[in-house]
């Protein structure tokens, strides 16, 4: 018999939501002060809206478990897609290791107890395992945790545009907003802020790896991908301006920004902090779990195919899920909390999360490129979803895309005005960047070099030679 279908349209907006919707991320937007909202606006339709589209179009015309790293195979190569798989699968594991710090420092900042260093890392150990075993269970089985956070985000997100707007109205507006105040500031701090907005719209091709648990993936994912993009966008501009308006930018933190906000807006620390906190610390664990599927599944079918090392290819005989890939997830999340009391950047969440936030627009900049070739090299193909526009709206829609991915990249990851401060902040997210684009190349060569049919051809190849030197 056929196994029921059970991811509905309804679980596939709410899986959106759950996997778009980064509460965390809301604090640092916040930070760049009253131009975030030039920015939400510009970064809305200039990216969020092609990125949805397409998605959408990708997802439906190639719809195999590969995902980012088919549609890029396909349009560039395999070692091109070994690069996309390994980008879009390291930045989870780094990410994973971020919100296990944010878990305990939530509970730090909320709770009256203060553990040390090492205890806080056992925390943390006891989150990422608590993840990993979860992620190990296909997202149908468990999609009443995610249906259940993304409920919680919602909850998050109201409460921090109402009480922002309620106290802006009874306080005062904690800002200065002017046109000149609203116009973007383009020193590089601000400027590198606005990596965390894209990584806040970044997550809808994780619904396309769903297609295989959907009864009409090529009609529900367009429909998710729509209602879900309106729903997500609605919530974090209402959010981020109730923050806006009652909060200066300069009292936000990158890192506890969230919970700081509450408290601030709330006025000290009473049973609604401690719901909101208690829902956000669910938010994280369900961050992860939602984007376990789809990041695993890429690094799994990557491996398959001979573009990643066979580990990341182990399944579990009785589930049919991508352990290899998950079992590395926790281990290389586990190995970045125990050495993080080591490093040197004392904002340890903002330094694993940017480096997380470098590694996976990494494998963006290689996506947009892929539907513009792939709409070139293969426009035979059915696609029951395609993007409307011309030559010249696919263009714009293809590489305006791919500069502002490329820019907000570079403001992340380089040190560009040289002061103490900027070095000691993006140094390690560099040299982190640097190693990690290293071992994603020794994996990808490693892969090909044990590939089958090299392989084939090396024996047969080593086989002629013997004859020649006999005869």
């Amino acid at each position: 018999m056929q196994k029921e279908k059970k991811f509905r349209l309804f679980d596939a907006v709410l899986m959106s939501v759950v996997v778009v919707l980064v509460v965390e991320s809301v604090a640092p937007a916040a930070a760049i002060g009253p131009s975030q909202f030039f920015w939400w606006g510009i970064l809305l339709v200039f990216f969020f809206l092609p990125y949805g589209l397409i998605s959408a179009e990708l997802g439906t015309t190639y719809d195999e478990d590969g995902g980012i790293y088919d549609w890029v195979r396909k349009a560039f190569g395999r070692r091109w897609g070994g690069r996309a798989a390994w980008l879009y699968w390291i930045n989870f594991p780094i990410w994973m290791a971020s919100l296990a710090v944010l878990f305990t420092g939530v509970i730090g900042q909320v709770f009256p107890t203060h553990f040390g260093t090492w205890t806080n890392v056992l925390i943390q150990l006891v989150f990422i395992g608590i993840v990993t075993l979860i992620s190990s269970y296909p997202v149908a089985d468990s999609k009443w945790i995610l249906n259940l956070a993304a409920i919680a985000k919602v909850i998050i997100m109201v409460s921090l545009g109402a009480l922002g707007i309620y106290v802006a109205m009874t306080k005062g507006v904690a800002s200065n907003f002017t046109v000149k105040t609203m116009l973007p500031q383009m020193d590089v701090k601000s400027l590198g802020y606005i990596s965390v907005i894209l990584f806040n719209f970044l997550g809808f091709e994780v619904v396309t790896s769903m297609a295989s648990e959907m009864p009409n993936p090529k009609k529900q994912i367009p429909q998710a991908i729509i209602w879900g993009g309106i729903l997500i966008a609605v919530f974090y501009v209402f959010a981020a301006f109730g923050m806006g308006v009652a909060i200066p930018s300069s009292e936000l933190s990158t890192s506890s920004g969230l919970m700081e906000s509450i408290l601030l807006l709330i006025g000290g620390n009473n049973w609604f902090v401690i719901l909101i906190a208690l829902l956000f610390m669910y938010t994280l664990a369900a961050n992860l779990i939602s984007w376990s599927a789809g990041v695993n599944y890429v690094a799994s079918y990557a491996a398959k195919n001979h573009d990643l090392p066979k580990v990341f290819g182990i399944e579990s005989k009785k589930t049919g899920m991508p352990t290899g890939a998950n079992l590395l997830n926790g281990g290389i999340a586990a190995v970045l909390v125990v050495i993080s009391p080591l490093i040197p950047n004392q904002n340890i969440f903002w330094a694993f999360f940017s480096l997380n936030v470098v590694a996976l627009l990494g494998s963006y900049l290689l996506m947009f490129p892929s539907f513009w070739k792939l709409r070139k090299i293969d426009p035979d193909t059915e696609r029951p979803f395609k993007v409307p526009g011309n030559h010249l709206m696919i263009n714009l829609m293809t590489w305006i895309p791919v500069a502002l991915l490329a820019i907000t990249t570079i403001l992340s990851a380089f040190p560009l005005n040289g002061s103490a401060e900027e070095l000691n902040t993006k140094i390690p997210i560099l040299i982190g960047t640097i190693i990690t684009i290293l071992l994603g190349e020794v994996c990808i060569r490693a892969a090909e070099k044990n590939h089958p049919l090299k392989k084939k051809v090396k024996a047969s190849s080593h086989h002629t030679e013997e004859a020649l030197s006999k005869n």
